[in-house]
């Protein structure tokens, strides 16, 4: 069952499959869209990571015919939902979803069976802890080609500072849960973990309410 995506915006609740969620992928969808239009080759392999309901990957998989796009998430709940969301939309270039747990390595893919062109993650950081840098990275370092880019879209920190008000309003209302490891996270810190494994920041590129794709490759 496809969720439904409410007008208004729910309270916020990182469950892949919640309200909440649907209605921020919905607002950041086009945004995103248009930036990987420019960054994107014209043929390739594209690995998400953290896919959640695969509401971004299924979006995103008709505007690019000539690629071929693998889902994936530590959560095997959201798998069915990420298939059926695949054939409602009639996605013959999305495979179907794998594991990936970025904190266990065991997940990882083998580089030895397919490299990527692109790897991808969305909203995951303000409800994440920093350390899942070090996964990500690790995941680039294994199977990104290398004239190949990782993007990491969402709010941020820079050095230690708030961008906008709106952004330390939205911190402030996330850590008000008082979940541990939720908040809005630094760029730089991003970047430091990223550097250890040979995974550079390139580009820092602004999107609509105040969010970032933050550009990675190999060094």
């Amino acid at each position: 069952m496809t969720t439904v995506i409410p007008a208004e915006r729910p309270p916020i609740d990182p469950y892949p499959l919640s309200p909440y969620v649907a209605w921020a992928g919905k607002r950041n969808r086009d945004p995103i869209l248009d930036v990987f239009k420019t960054l994107f080759p014209p043929t390739g392999e594209v690995l998400e990571l953290a896919s959640g309901s695969g509401a971004h990957i299924n979006y995103f998989a008709p505007h690019f015919k000539q690629h071929q796009f693998q889902p994936s998430d530590y959560d095997t709940d959201v798998f069915e939902t990420i298939k059926n969301l695949r054939a409602e939309q009639g996605n013959a270039n999305v495979a179907d979803p794998i594991k990936i747990d970025l904190t266990k390595p065991e997940t990882w893919p083998d580089p030895s069976t397919k490299l990527y062109d692109v790897i991808f993650v969305i909203n995951l950081f303000q409800v994440a802890p920093v350390s899942i840098i070090d996964g990500i990275a690790q995941v680039a370092a294994r199977v990104l080609k290398p004239s190949g880019f990782l993007a990491i879209y969402g709010p941020f920190k820079v050095d230690s500072s708030y961008t906008t008000e709106s952004n330390a309003a939205f911190d402030k209302e996330i850590l008000a849960a008082n979940v541990p490891e939720w908040g809005l996270k630094d760029v730089r810190d991003l970047e430091q973990a990223a550097n250890k494994y040979g995974i550079k920041l390139k580009q820092r590129l602004d999107l609509p309410a105040n969010n970032f794709i933050l550009v990675f490759g190999k060094a």
